[in-house]
């Protein structure tokens, strides 16, 4: 089988999370992805941890498949030059220092076009490349504070609370793989390549969906409900005989239906419950209700007569127990693959199902500067030569 982005090659500057996620994304897709790392130590996750298997970082394992790495100084004259002749032959260079640093460097995208006027340059920054906090750095958990996602995040006790993983770096590696996809594909009418500009906080504050309306509408500034729904009752978490369960009712027919299952079909019929605006305006009568009717039974009973019912439900799952999970084993959601230096690791695969050109996991994580031999060669550097960049320091 072929895959979706063969042939579209990328040149990948970035580090950390979001740049690297983007690229992982379509190397998965085919892409040929070349990571571009420090000589002096490579990607910072790398020495994120522990854990550590055999030296190798699990964060830096978790978004840095399907690349080859090469090593250069870009601040040595040598190495911008190594960086010029790889943007020649390239499709799409993504980036994720602050903003000005490339310009420094002169390997901006103004630059770039011109030794390759098809290029696609894409910018991850914190903050975007325009206005007043384009150069502040942006991390993840800033990014959270300052955009609101905190502030809806935990309840009135917990006070703001991040989400338990990096999601503002998640999006934004995200957002930036479809812009870049989305100019391979203007560029074949035009013949031109683009600069993109993603920011993480423009990212994350697109992400507040129905949160951000209810304000813009409102004028209402959203309070943390924990696991309750600002729009939709009952749809949150609730104690059961043994343990917590997740149920979201998302229409009044499965309110009704629900309300029968549980034995309480008369609820489904009081004025006050009946539809869903009038079950948020009074949400803090019913939930009670309900919570004293489901703590009768045990998880396991209830999610099998909830789903056999369609009534929308789940159990709250430690991530341990996802390897044992029937659904995820049969879409091969979690994959091994060996590695040089780690051995057999275990990485989470690609959710892009395509049905002629999957995704798929073709080379492991590799280690720092593994491939830099291999692709200085194909630029036609001797042997000579590659050894005088390395006693340099250069690569």
């Amino acid at each position: 089988m072929s895959h979706a982005l063969k042939g579209v090659k990328v040149l990948d500057l970035s580090r950390v999370l979001a740049g690297p996620y983007c690229s992982m994304v379509l190397g998965d897709l085919g892409a040929d992805v070349v990571k571009v790392e420090s000589p002096d130590g490579g990607d910072d996750t790398r020495r994120w941890g522990p854990p550590f298997q055999k030296g190798v970082s699990a964060y830096y394992l978790c978004a840095n498949r399907n690349k080859k790495s090469l090593t250069v100084n870009l601040k040595s004259t040598e190495g911008k030059d190594i960086i010029k002749k790889l943007v020649k032959e390239s499709d799409v260079v993504i980036h994720n220092f602050k903003t000005g640093t490339m310009e420094r460097l002169g390997l901006c995208y103004e630059t770039l076009k011109n030794i390759n006027p098809g290029i696609i340059f894409c910018s991850i920054t914190g903050f975007g490349e325009t206005g007043p906090y384009k150069r502040l750095p942006g991390y993840d958990f800033i990014i959270q504070a300052m955009s609101g996602f905190m502030s809806i995040t935990g309840d009135k006790n917990s006070g703001p609370q991040k989400t338990g993983i990096a999601i503002t770096d998640v999006l934004t590696g995200l957002y930036a793989c479809i812009g870049i996809q989305a100019a391979l594909l203007e560029r074949e009418r035009s013949g031109l390549g683009q600069k993109i500009d993603i920011a993480l906080y423009d990212s994350a504050v697109s992400a507040l969906i129905n949160i951000a309306s209810n304000f813009l509408m409102s004028g209402q500034t959203p309070e943390p409900l924990g696991n309750s729904h600002p729009n939709i009752v009952p749809y949150q978490t609730f104690q059961t005989k043994d343990s917590d369960i997740v149920i979201a009712v998302g229409n009044d027919r499965q309110f009704e239906v629900l309300c029968r299952l549980i034995g309480l079909a008369e609820l489904a019929k009081d004025p006050r419950f009946a539809t869903n605006p009038k079950r948020v305006e009074n949400r803090e009568v019913l939930v009670p209700i309900l919570q004293k009717q489901l703590v009768e039974t045990g998880a396991d009973e209830w999610i099998g007569l909830f789903r056999e019912n369609n009534i929308p439900c789940g159990p709250i799952q430690t991530i341990n127990k996802l390897e044992e999970d029937p659904q995820l084993l049969a879409r091969e959601t979690i994959q091994a693959i060996d590695h040089p230096t780690a051995g057999k690791i275990k990485m989470i695969g690609s959710p892009l199902k395509l049905s002629r050109t999957p995704a798929k996991v073709r080379y492991y994580p590799p280690d720092a500067g593994e491939h830099t031999n291999e692709i200085l060669t194909e630029l036609g550097y001797d042997e000579d030569l590659v050894r005088f960049l390395k006693k340099n320091k250069i690569i």
